[in-house]
């Protein structure tokens, strides 16, 4: 039998995750991993959440092809593809506790930079597709929190907004896809993990759902500093975690 806190938790995290990913495009498994990760194994984790983030990007995928930013796409795919592979080899060699702390230590510096986010934004040359897409493709696998790293090299390569909601999702299907069959191949989809998977559909459907009604009445910017609060405090107490 699971503990309550699981069977709690679990599906409020993963309703409020896939609220804020139909909302701004990304942040599910920003959000979804680090608190997660307090009542479950990280290798237990990571599987699950690639599992729904793929159903789900490939429904919000479709639903906003219309505005996906294709231009960007292709020069990350192989360097994403590279990255994913070194990030499942530390997800497996590196112990527990290392890893907690170095999610920890992602989500700490992602939470603040998104809470105190000000200012123009950095223009980036496309050859930095390269350096980003290894980096994003690495902290996709071994921690589930590769999102803010493509939006930082979308935002910074001229994407709107409403751009980098659609074409969000069109990386994720790459990565999702990719990462199940490196996670399949090391054999993380394990039996527990695939019904907890399917258990969890239908909640983050209806964090679909109710993140698409909220879209056109909530400032995209007051989403973000929230991702941000959530994000320092959550790699805080895994930081702590980690140390204990």
């Amino acid at each position: 039998m699971p503990d309550l806190e699981i069977v709690v938790f679990a599906p409020l995290i993963i309703v409020g995750a896939y609220v804020i990913f139909a909302i701004t495009g990304f942040g599910s498994t920003l959000i979804a991993v680090p608190l997660l990760a307090h009542v479950l194994p990280l290798k237990f984790v990571i599987p699950v959440v690639v599992a729904l983030d793929c159903v789900s990007s490939v429904r919000m995928g479709v639903k906003l092809r219309a505005s996906v930013y294709k231009a960007e796409i292709l020069p990350l795919l192989p360097f994403m593809i590279a990255g994913m592979l070194g990030g499942v080899f530390f997800l497996l060699r590196v112990p527990a506790d290392v890893l907690l702390g170095a999610l920890g230590t992602l989500a700490m510096l992602f939470g603040i930079s998104y809470a105190a986010k000000r200012g123009a934004v950095m223009r980036l040359a496309r050859w930095t597709a390269a350096p980003l897409g290894l980096f994003a493709g690495t902290a996709s696998s071994a921690f589930g929190v590769g999102g803010p790293i493509y939006v930082f090299f979308l935002t910074g390569r001229g994407a709107t907004p409403d751009q980098i909601r659609a074409t969000m999702p069109v990386i994720f299907i790459f990565t999702t896809i990719a990462r199940i069959a490196l996670f399949a191949a090391a054999g993380l989809f394990t039996v527990e993990v695939l019904v907890t998977s399917a258990l969890l559909l239908p909640v983050m459907a209806l964090g679909l759902y109710a993140g698409n009604r909220l879209h056109l009445n909530l400032a995209r910017e007051h989403v973000i500093r929230l991702i941000g609060a959530l994000l320092t405090v959550s790699g805080f107490s895994l930081i702590l975690r980690a140390v204990a």
